[in-house]
């Protein structure tokens, strides 16, 4: 989901853990560091909680508070038991429908900026689709809803155009939405974007991470960038380096691209990778790294009493986040639980499916080993 809202769903209660395994056989994964290992290592323990350098930019700061997000959610589970995870499951018979809705956040800002409006829309279908396949469901249908203080049909047709794309990507349908026209509400030449997924599953094939046990390794695929959320901590990184959208941005590899692209880069899709790399088994969970990072998502999907440890120079990030780090003096810790540092998914596997995924990576569907799972709470980075 994108951060700016932050409705970070949590799971309900997860059926105990599937028994601990024996002795581990000998196995062939290993995390190689990156050349490129930037990053201090994080001294957090295995939680969620972030404690900021002084003087250092936060999310709260920049005004998204992701406990608050949190907390609305624990309030309104008591309203509506069931919720959680990713997607909303829906059992009929044999097969189990599983519903997904969001937006992208303030990344909108940036595209009145640029006026890049023809990929926004690929990334409100790629927040709604990327959540819903962690359950293994394939996508069906889409609808968006775009709303405007005074419709500028040209405009409109670029973000639709984007939205098409992303149905494309997904092998879903764009099957309706609706245009609001809202005189006085939004600000000249702007307009707000949400949108809605369902997909389908076979209920015997629901991936819920229930049979993850300790051991089991994380998979990482590569993002694109920042994707869609974080922008509100982003805007005011940008805001303090001087920088305009059409400068180049000064940590990147030597790559000649302005912070104008980077930054509005458009989602992955990561639909047809993942059905994919399901369809040949060992697959026991997913998560989608959007609004809290790694050490809020990464949790969602595990049962009671297990955590993630992560290894942090087991691939490349991209030089957009240590740009973002060095220039807003963003802990660690921070850093971790706002954006997804290069991982748009993670994918919990068995040892032996870890082996065949890595191996069967190339190109451009890149795969990493960049952890496993341990036993404890949260998330653990070394």
């Amino acid at each position: 989901m994108s951060t700016d809202r932050l409705l970070l769903r949590r799971p309900v209660a997860s059926p105990a853990p599937a028994a601990r395994r024996g002795p581990l056989r000998p196995h062939r994964i290993c995390f190689p560091q990156a050349a490129d290992a930037w990053m201090r290592r994080a001294s957090v323990a295995c939680s969620s909680a972030s404690d900021g350098e002084a003087g250092g930019m936060t999310y709260k700061d920049a005004g998204v508070d992701i406990d608050a997000g949190a907390e609305l959610v624990r309030r309104i589970r008591k309203m509506a038991p069931g919720i959680g995870g990713f997607g909303g499951h829906y059992i009929i018979g044999d097969k189990c429908y599983v519903g997904g809705t969001d937006g992208v956040g303030t990344k909108l800002k940036l595209a009145f900026e640029t006026g890049v409006h023809d990929t926004i829309g690929i990334d409100l279908v790629a927040m709604c689709v990327n959540d819903i396949v962690t359950s293994g469901a394939r996508p069906l249908f889409f609808q968006d809803y775009y709303a405007t203080s005074k419709l500028d049909v040209d405009l409109a047709e670029k973000v639709i155009k984007g939205i098409v794309d992303g149905c494309e990507q997904s092998d879903c349908v764009l099957l309706g939405g609706e245009t609001a026209e809202m005189p006085g509400f939004y600000a000249e030449g702007e307009y707000d974007l949400s949108g809605s997924a369902v997909g389908v599953v076979k209920v015997d094939k629901l991936i819920d991470g229930k049979n993850i046990v300790e051991g089991d390794i994380l998979i990482g695929l590569p993002s694109s960038g920042i994707h869609s959320n974080g922008f509100s901590l982003v805007r005011r990184v940008l805001e303090k380096s001087g920088l305009s959208l059409s400068d180049q941005l000064p940590i990147n590899d030597g790559i000649t691209s302005t912070v104008g692209e980077i930054l509005m880069a458009p989602t992955v899709i990561y639909v047809k990778q993942v059905l994919e790399i399901i369809s040949k088994g060992g697959i026991k969970g997913l998560a989608h790294i959007t609004g809290g990072g790694f050490t809020e998502n990464i949790p969602r999907v595990f049962p009671p009493g297990l955590g993630a440890k992560i290894i942090t120079g087991s691939w490349k990030v991209p030089p957009v986040f240590k740009w973002l780090q060095q220039v807003g003096n963003i802990d660690d810790a921070e850093m971790w639980r706002t954006f997804n540092m290069g991982i748009g998914m993670v994918l919990v596997v068995s040892r032996e499916a870890a082996d065949r995924i890595i191996e069967d990576s190339h190109g451009s569907n890149p795969a990493y080993p960049i952890g496993e799972v341990i036993q404890g709470k949260g998330v653990c980075y070394a």
